[in-house]
């Protein structure tokens, strides 16, 4: 098989995967809508995902998959983030202040990039299925491929990743007539709460044998 032909299985397995509405997706469409570290959030998000690449292609997946107090530790990790988060989105949408704050891009626990990039490692590294998508799935299709060519399919499913994020990122501001609306973001607020709560709860209940 061509370089070119296992590169391409990568980049649609990995499309596949990072595709899905979750809380990472739905934190980056946030962040879009306001135009706030557009930048630093995709690419944070980007290179996580190479690093988890990187790491199941080089068979690390083994490890982890060896290792269920590792993912158990992450999920309980994601489920009291995620539920915070959620809480927080579900205010901000019942309480007009920070409604206004959020379309002048000013709240004030978000403001700086140190903050929202904090945020953006959180909602992105205490998913446990990120590690199972990226390091343990994607990792155990590249050991499919002959190591010489096994770079290639790391290297499309990367490609799949960043032109996602930037995709979803940039392609936010399109929505932007919609959002100058008030109950817009309150609808946003609300999907982003049920959608991170939603996460925290199919985690819970996985951990708990359910």
């Amino acid at each position: 098989m061509s370089a070119l032909a296992v590169a391409a299985s990568g980049f649609g397995l990995g499309a596949s995967l990072i595709v899905a509405i979750g809380a990472q997706n739905a934190f980056v469409l946030r962040q879009g809508l306001l135009r706030r570290y557009v930048f630093a959030v995709a690419l944070t998000c980007a290179l996580i995902d190479a690093a988890l690449i990187t790491l199941g292609a080089g068979g690390f997946g083994a490890i982890i998959a060896a290792y269920p107090t590792v993912t158990a530790l992450a999920a309980w990790g994601g489920v009291a983030f995620l539920g915070y988060y959620g809480a927080r989105s579900l205010y901000s949408a019942i309480r007009p202040a920070a409604l206004e704050a959020q379309r002048a891009g000013s709240e004030p626990d978000e403001t700086s990039r140190a903050a929202v990039i904090s945020a953006t490692l959180a909602v992105s590294l205490l998913n446990p299925h990120v590690y199972l998508d990226t390091v343990v799935l994607l990792g155990s299709v590249a050991a499919q491929y002959a190591a010489d060519v096994r770079v290639f399919f790391a290297l499309g499913a990367m490609c799949a990743s960043f032109t996602w994020f930037f995709s979803l990122a940039y392609g936010a501001r399109l929505l932007a007539p919609l959002f100058a609306r008030p109950v817009a973001w309150r609808v946003l607020d609300v999907f982003v709460g049920c959608v991170m709560w939603w996460i925290a709860g199919t985690l819970a209940l996985g951990q708990l044998g359910f």
